[in-house]
């Protein structure tokens, strides 16, 4: 038996007027999920405990089988495990995205225009990561670290936690004055943002972004603070040999952190333009030739198209998930004769009308080969709420999946 979670961030929804009243999973084209659905169990869970922020780190930990509850220690040491930095129990890491702000002189003026600065390319944000880095000597116990896009780290030597920390996703097309850092660190960060946005302002990489009518990277935002987390080894904790395929650290670095074999697709660029087709093969090849039992297939691009407010991408990415991955694994594992178990949800939802990500609990769909587990007409928001079956935790959702 194999085993496999298709995960979707950010998948969900509300009901959208420009799409006829219909969430863009009930609007997208998905007769393979569709086709799955009607001998599958469908249903809703809660991915995020209540009274936590809903993350796609709390909430990604949670389908993979841990409780955040008693493992969670923030969202950026997860990321910093996956770049490779090598934290001491006294580090605090932070998330250091790359931002687009509005030109007003007094920093707590400006406007949060973009929270991922044009979806930098990974090679002019490593310059800019790295010019930044040589210039906060006067910081002293401070390095930054270039990531992927404009997602990258902060360190903290001998740092404390216990601050303020607004996600920029969060308050895109918002004035930033209300948001910024607060906490017993609180000046020092607002101040190497600051210097980061002196910095930044004419650098050679944003005044060739700017000629050619991209957004500049004109400043970093720290936020999602964090100590190194410990979890523990997933195929000891569930007895399966797994895998992690994703285009992001802070999913990479949970696989690390328990112990699963990381698989690098090329062409996984973490947004629409993905090659979703590739990680379908990826995992059959793990799964059929590689030894493992499980593969946790994780797609960034719904939700990436829900911080942005693309409707017509978000419904495209759902399609090219339903045709390219789902379809592709059915196929290739029914043409192995291997019978299999997979797992289809979000890891939270990331609407349209708001930009961000909610708490409420997800859709999901647990189908079994050769076997009937339950049915519904569709797979969505309201057909899984139909059924009326709800998992009120969701680090037990992948028990279900293991269940024979």
């Amino acid at each position: 038996m194999k085993y496999i979670v298709v995960l979707g961030d950010g998948m969900a929804d509300y009901k959208l007027e420009q799409l006829g009243g219909k969430t863009p999973l009930q609007y997208a084209n998905t007769p393979r999920i569709d086709a799955l659905a009607k001998t599958a169990e469908v249903g809703l869970c809660r991915t995020v405990p209540e009274g936590m922020k809903p993350g796609s780190d709390v909430a990604n930990l949670s389908v993979l089988g841990y409780d955040p509850h008693t493992c969670y220690t923030g969202r950026s040491p997860l990321e910093a495990v996956s770049m490779g930095i090598d934290l001491k129990d006294t580090d605090v890491t932070l998330r250091c995205n790359l931002v687009t702000l509005s030109d007003e002189e007094a920093y707590e003026d400006k406007t949060m225009l973009d929270y991922s600065a044009g979806e930098i390319s990974t090679a002019e944000a490593r310059d800019l990561i790295e010019f930044l880095n040589g210039r906060i000597a006067a910081f002293a116990g401070l390095s930054l670290h270039a990531g992927i896009s404009y997602r990258h780290c902060l360190v903290v030597e001998n740092g404390k936690t216990g601050h303020r920390l607004t996600p920029p996703h969060d308050i895109t097309g918002k004035p930033v004055r209300g948001y910024l850092p607060e906490g017993p660190l609180a000046k020092t960060y607002l101040d190497v943002m600051k210097l980061s946005a002196q910095l930044l302002k004419d650098h050679p990489v944003n005044r060739a972004r700017i000629a050619a009518g991209k957004r500049p990277a004109n400043s970093v935002w720290l936020w999602g603070e964090g100590t190194r987390p410990a979890l523990e080894n997933f195929a000891e904790k569930f007895g399966k040999r797994g895998g992690i395929i994703s285009a992001v650290d802070l999913v990479k670095g949970i696989g690390i952190l328990a112990g699963m074999r990381i698989i690098d697709v090329p062409g996984a660029t973490g947004n629409y333009d993905t090659n979703f087709a590739g990680k379908a093969d990826a995992a059959l090849d793990a799964l059929l030739h590689g030894g493992l039992d499980f593969v946790y297939i994780h797609m960034e691009a719904p939700d990436e198209c829900g911080h942005q407010g693309d409707i017509a991408h978000k419904v495209y990415s759902i399609e090219q998930i339903d045709e390219k991955v789902v379809g592709r694994l059915a196929e290739g594992l029914g043409a192995a004769g291997e019978p299999y178990r997979m797992l289809l949800c979000p890891d939270h939802p990331t609407p349209i009308a708001i930009r961000t990500h909610v708490s409420d609990p997800v859709p999901y769909l647990l189908y079994a080969s050769g076997k009937a587990l339950g049915g519904a007409p569709s797979y969505d928001e309201d057909s899984a709420r139909n059924t009326g079956v709800f998992v009120e935790r969701g680090c037990e959702l992948i028990r279900k999946l293991f269940a024979e």
